[in-house]
């Protein structure tokens, strides 16, 4: 850039002082500058637009670092509704779980689907919080809900397959799993679960 700039500001200093007309386009080419809109930064992706690239970015795994590392992601994604409130329900739920007060952890979520009933994210959570109080039904349900609205959705997925092992309903708990694998085909966790359930079926049909 300065080799291109210095041999026009030593034109100008040998030349003296500018015309009035050289002295006018400059004034105007400044003003045209001060003038000219700047382009707007593209807006930041939606939470929507994060989940799919990272959906893409698994597919295209090689590795069960780099596929640990998106499912990470994901996971973190899942959690952003793109509403101030219903991440800062979803943190207090969260605490509410952690510290075993699923009272609360259920009226806070409660809360979250009535304000944003269609945040996958929020179905999932009660998904986790009635499977740690004993009620599978009501876990399927929102699992349920939860896939209706984010059909890739790992949690939601695996959730499901383990109510289904916990119920001996293994070769429908593996069809899930190998759906969790057409997403995630590297995913460490989910092939080991779905081999071990394989040896298992194996077994059973001896």
């Amino acid at each position: 850039m300065w080799l291109r700039v210095a041999p026009i500001i030593v034109g100008l200093t040998t030349a003296g002082i500018p015309t009035d007309r050289t002295a006018g386009a400059v004034a105007h080419s400044t003003e045209e500058t001060q003038t000219r809109p700047q382009a707007e930064s593209p807006p930041p992706p939606s939470p929507a637009e994060m989940r799919a690239e990272i959906y893409e970015r698994l597919a295209g795994s090689k590795d069960a670092d780099e596929t640990e590392g998106l499912v990470g992601l994901l996971l973190t994604a899942y959690a952003q509704s793109g509403s101030d409130t219903g991440d800062l329900l979803l943190q207090r739920t969260r605490k509410a779980i952690d510290a075993k007060d699923y009272e609360a952890a259920q009226k806070l979520l409660d809360a979250t689907i009535a304000v944003l009933p269609d945040w996958a994210e929020a179905w999932n959570a009660r998904a986790t919080l009635r499977c740690l109080e004993g009620n599978l039904d009501g876990s399927m349900a929102d699992i349920a809900e939860t896939l209706k609205r984010e059909p890739r959705h790992l949690g939601a997925l695996l959730g499901m397959a383990s109510i289904l092992e916990s119920r001996d309903k293994h070769e429908e708990a593996l069809k899930v799993y190998e759906r969790v694998l057409a997403i995630a085909p590297h995913w460490k966790s989910a092939g080991e679960a779905a081999d071990k359930l394989k040896a298992k079926i194996a077994g059973e049909n001896l």
